[in-house]
């Protein structure tokens, strides 16, 4: 087996071991990215030479047994949506091709300061507005299972990345399901924590309210290891909460016995493919077998979440996007006669899926229809919040599906916006009220198309969440599974 078929948690222990260095581990990721990701094209930046200097250093840091952590040395992709000092940052947008931030965001310096090594940038719908990675401006990423089909998205590049053994785990950042959809479609572990566990400080803004930024794995230990590095309270960001901060793998193992779970019946509706409603009802039929008890549950506002999220989120990347106007932000197309035609060709550099978004945004806060379209998107969420306050007065997790179908094929949504939008249903709800979700692997469709299982916990209970997460994973026989490349 390849160092590259390893989990995380693995390759950390072979190094602690003295069995591999990490310039070894770090030359077989580069090498297997030369050969494999040209097909995938999960990566827009690769940085060899900076990996392998990060490595060398990990390699001296070990040899020292100074500040080593379990993370010292083992490789790992970002999102190209989060800073890091020095390398490209392009939101995958036209707009940013050639931006180098001068500063890690929280979660870069947290990874370097426990000695990681960054790979590279992974591709992503342009500023992370999107469920299949193809409204990037560099190119889609396809789909490791069947290369014919999206990867999810926005954090396609990161979800197929972590599939296809291009790194052992990833970063991405969850919108209204950009961490969860991905990775169900590409049959990863991908853990969206509770707004404010992880600092958004030097996340390119898309939704402020609703961006969070989390772990993408083969594996829920990964998860929980992973989010030990990058959780935590940061001054920096004035959205962080300051609660404490637990050890996620302790525990892990703690089993689900005794544990109440709520499967709300909103979330099993028509439309839905048959495979994937009847494969999550088995992954919440095992969960019982390990001894949770499983009671139906409702969460009534579920109908309207998607319109409530496709105004907050629009109104906000409007706002967030007002600065790329070549003048304080961003590329500026050159030779303009007046400052009216340099606005128009800059912001021409915006991709249609990023233009649709600024303008439905922009409406919805114009005069005259704040009122009826984004004041009321607020009340909404906070009826949809309600709902989740009120189940989890009965119940300790929800288990529901991740998407209503499969990967679709590439294409197959482009030209339907509403379609694609639909995509996300079962997600965005849990972004409008801030809670924390994990999509585990639970299956496959006839066509041998992952399909994902979405546990629900409340605020700040990531170590319950992944607790579950680990006792299903560890009986269903789907870790760590991957597309023969």
């Amino acid at each position: 087996m390849s160092v590259c078929d390893k989990s995380a948690l693995e390759i950390s222990e072979m190094l602690a071991a003295g069995q591999i260095s990490s310039v070894e581990v770090t030359q077989a990721y580069l090498d297997r990215i030369a050969t494999v990701d040209p097909g995938i094209h999960a990566y827009l930046h690769i940085c060899p030479e900076t990996a392998l200097t990060q490595a060398r250093q990990a390699d001296e840091r070990r040899a020292q047994g100074d500040g080593v952590t379990a993370v010292t040395g083992v490789p790992i992709a970002l999102k190209d949506n989060i800073c890091a000092r020095g390398l490209r940052t392009t939101c995958a947008s036209r707009m940013l091709e050639n931006f180098r931030p001068p500063y890690d965001a929280t979660v870069t310096a947290r990874l370097r300061n426990a000695g990681a090594v960054i790979l590279g940038k992974t591709n992503l719908d342009e500023f992370a507005m999107g469920s299949s990675t193809e409204n990037s401006g560099f190119g889609p990423t396809l789909n490791p299972w069947d290369t014919e089909r999206i990867p999810g998205g926005s954090s396609g590049g990161s979800g197929a990345a972590v599939a296809a053994a291009l790194a052992p785990w990833a970063l991405g950042s969850d919108t209204g399901g950009s961490i969860r959809q991905p990775a169900a479609h590409c049959g990863v572990v991908g853990l969206k924590p509770t707004y404010g566990r992880v600092s958004r400080y030097g996340l390119v803004a898309y939704g402020s309210s609703l961006d969070q930024i989390g772990p993408m794995t083969i594996d829920v230990k990964d998860a929980a290891l992973l989010l030990n590095v990058i959780a935590g309270h940061d001054p920096m960001d004035s959205t962080s909460h300051d609660v404490p901060t637990p050890d996620f793998l302790e525990g892990i193992d703690g089993g689900v016995a005794g544990m109440r779970i709520g499967m709300p019946k909103e979330y099993f509706t028509e439309g839905m493919d048959p495979e994937v409603e009847q494969t999550v009802h088995a992954a919440i039929a095992a969960l019982k077998n390990l001894g949770a008890e499983v009671h139906e549950i409702s969460l009534p506002h579920t109908r309207y979440a998607i319109a409530a999220y496709y105004v907050s989120a629009t109104a906000e990347a409007s706002s967030n996007l007002a600065r790329y106007d070549g003048v304080q932000y961003g590329e500026r197309e050159p030779d303009c006669k007046n400052i009216i035609e340099m606005y128009t060709k800059t912001r021409a550099r915006f991709g249609d899926e990023v233009k649709r978004r600024i303008m439905l945004g922009t409406y919805a806060l114009s005069a005259g229809f704040y009122d009826a379209y984004y004041l009321k998107s607020l009340k909404v969420r906070t009826l949809i919040q309600k709902d989740f306050l009120n189940a989890f007065e009965s119940v300790d997790l929800i288990a529901a599906p991740v998407t209503p179908t499969p990967a679709f094929r590439l294409g197959e949504n482009t030209d339907d916006p509403l379609s694609m939008y639909l995509a996300d249903v079962f997600t965005v709800s849990l972004n409008l009220a801030g809670y924390a979700g994990v999509s585990v692997p639970c299956g496959f469709s006839s066509n041998h198309l992952p399909i994902g299982l979405q546990l629900i916990s409340p605020a700040f209970e990531e170590a319950r969440l992944l607790r579950a997460a680990y006792a299903y994973e560890a009986t269903a026989g789907f870790k760590g599974l991957r597309p023969v490349r």
